[in-house]
């Protein structure tokens, strides 16, 4: 079962935002679904024909972004797009919060890597397959 539809991060910066969004959600191969001047969209959006998609938006808040554990984890299809993901998000801007590599304390197999995007929100994104069966 796909839990999430959609998830939206707030970013008070969204020219700031934009290359790093862009860089990690084409590292994941989501495509960018719409720019607007306070919002952009990745992924697809469900529809009657597609109930399994899920969508991110990041739009424009001013308000600040203090520590917490609040995360936004995407699923990779392969531990080569983790590896994509954490290369392109640090190349446009992100803070590592967590090197590519396996966390076992959540399964065997979990293999992760951790950000912080421009405004200090913090991503994630995770590959569960095992490495035999990763399509890289």
């Amino acid at each position: 079962m796909q839990l999430l539809d959609h998830v939206s991060i707030g970013v008070p910066d969204l020219d700031a935002a934009r290359p790093f969004y862009d860089a990690i959600m084409s590292a994941l191969d989501a495509r960018k679904v719409y720019d607007r001047p306070t919002a952009l969209g990745y992924g697809e959006r469900c529809n009657a024909q597609d109930t399994i998609s899920t969508c991110l938006a990041v739009y424009l808040d001013a308000h600040a972004i203090g520590d917490n554990k609040r995360h936004w984890c995407f699923k990779a299809p392969t531990r080569a797009h983790v590896d994509a993901f954490h290369h392109a998000g640090l190349a446009a801007g992100g803070r590592s919060d967590g090197e590519p590599g396996l966390r076992p304390h959540y399964h065997a197999d979990y293999y992760a890597a951790f950000l912080i995007d421009p405004a200090g929100n913090r991503v994630e994104a995770v590959c569960h397959a095992t490495d035999a069966t990763d399509a890289s």
